[in-house]
């Protein structure tokens, strides 16, 4: 018995060791992912420049449109903040998987070792990073055009705004998958994005309102766990259907 028992432990030690190498390697190629669509877009700075661009221009004529000083610019400067924030990512995530068109370079990576589902998240962090960058350099100049008081509630807008950027970065990523090589995939894309996002979009909207209005996040959870369940529910739908996705 203390025989059967030591082998026991020896191979469920094993079983562990194994689960955790295999773990460690997918991070590690899902991170390789990652940063090789930076150092490309960083390079040249397609996407990033196309986003930043078209969200100053945005909110430069959105500030000639609405009157900031009312007393209503208070109820719908979140939905505001976030069209801007929409649009100007469906610019960003277009770009993530046609850049791989070229060369055949998309065949490759599916044919790699790497998991599609590593190919996926990878390319989703890329993604996420990019679109955070353009938000953050975007928000000093909506405070500025718009005179609101962003930094009032500062850490739990970054929170909601990580939350919502992490939706729209998901479901962008899959369907730019999805389009990737359709003639129109520009036109398809946010057809596409944007009713699936109704959810994601009303709940940052409405918790960045009331964070922008002094209203303390603690009285908006409901919006708050929609967000946390919407990511939840298709991060995980992305990652299992996304061999079919890429594959079929």
């Amino acid at each position: 018995m203390p025989a059967i028992d030591s082998r026991a432990r020896l191979e469920t030690a094993a079983s562990a060791a194994r689960t955790s190498a295999g773990a460690g390697l997918f991070v590690r190629q899902m991170l390789t992912i990652a940063a090789k669509d930076l150092r490309s877009e960083l390079r040249t700075k397609e996407a990033l420049n196309a986003s930043l661009a078209f969200s100053l221009v945005i909110l430069v004529l959105f500030s000639f449109a609405f009157d900031p000083s009312s007393d209503q610019f208070l109820e719908y400067s979140g939905g505001l903040l976030w069209l801007v924030f929409s649009f100007a990512g469906a610019l960003a995530l277009n770009r993530s998987f046609a850049r791989e068109i070229q060369n055949d370079c998309l065949d490759a990576l599916v044919a790699s070792p790497a998991p599609t589902s590593a190919l996926f998240l990878g390319k989703a962090l890329a993604n996420f990073a990019l679109l955070l960058a353009v938000e953050f350099l975007a928000l000093p100049v909506y405070g500025i055009f718009f005179n609101v008081q962003w930094t009032r509630q500062f850490w739990p807008l970054v929170l909601v705004i990580l939350l919502g950027t992490w939706s729209l970065t998901v479901i962008g990523t899959t369907f730019s998958a999805l389009t990737v090589n359709l003639r129109l995939r520009e036109l398809m894309l946010p057809t596409l994005v944007y009713p699936l996002m109704v959810p994601a979009l009303l709940s940052a909207m409405t918790l960045t309102t009331d964070l922008i209005g002094g209203v303390p996040l603690a009285e908006n959870m409901i919006w708050l766990r929609v967000l946390v369940a919407f990511n939840i529910v298709f991060t995980a739908l992305a990652v299992v259907l996304i061999d079919i996705v890429l594959v079929e």
